[in-house]
């Protein structure tokens, strides 16, 4: 395989692995190709990333790489987290949601066996909106990541805590369907309502989230 070719490969696994990243040894066995070979297409894919001014770049993070955006911009991604446009949930991200809500601390490909499709997007999506959080990494093999609910999630449905939330053998029997996000979220309105974030210091308005069917 040639170099452009592998560093075309490396780059598309990185967008898809999202937040977990990926190993030199793990691009290796991937692309069939010794680990000084993936070692040196990482660099190469870096410095052209570099040259050619890209919004996204290779990052280094606990051994392992991910794509990561540029810290300079992050003014823009904060306008596009905390855009009205952007401040309803999709039908995908409302599941994710509830998933979680009752099965955590839990991971991702634990989410996407109960939901049967990808959820990377949700849980970004849920993620940037301070919803669910990082608790912690499960003791299995790649130590995957775990995600639970955050304070702001109690605050938001009006919870005083998990113990609150609807039966959850009428969630377990509704996984798909439509009464399933009606069943947590329908009685709680969240117009105005102000979004304490987990990380940062800042707040975000919110409108009330739709359990409408919309692309993530």
């Amino acid at each position: 395989m040639d170099l452009q070719t592998l560093k075309s490969i490396i780059e598309g696994l990185l967008f898809l692995v999202g937040d977990e990243g990926l190993t030199v040894r793990q691009i290796a066995e991937i692309t069939e190709s010794k680990p000084s070979e993936a070692q040196k297409a990482v660099e190469s894919l870096q410095r052209d990333m570099r040259k050619s001014l890209r919004g996204v770049r290779v990052t280094k993070l606990a051994g392992a790489y991910h794509l990561t955006t540029l810290p300079e911009h992050s003014t823009y991604y904060e306008r596009l987290a905390y855009s009205p446009s952007r401040a309803t949930l999709s039908q995908a991200a409302l599941e994710t949601l509830a998933i979680v809500a009752y099965r955590q601390p839990i991971t991702r490909i634990e989410i996407e066996e109960i939901r049967g499709v990808k959820s990377e997007r949700a849980i970004h999506t849920l993620t940037n909106k301070s919803l669910i959080v990082e608790t912690g990494r499960a003791d299995a093999i790649g130590r995957p990541i775990l995600y639970g609910t955050t304070k702001a999630f109690l605050d938001h449905f009006g919870l005083g805590g998990l113990e609150e939330l609807p039966d959850a053998s009428a969630f377990e029997a509704m996984i798909g369907s439509e009464e399933e996000e009606t069943l947590l979220f329908g009685s709680n309105d969240l117009a105005g309502k102000a979004a304490p974030q987990v990380q940062q210091p800042s707040e975000e308005e919110w409108t009330e989230i739709s359990d409408s069917e919309l692309p993530e």
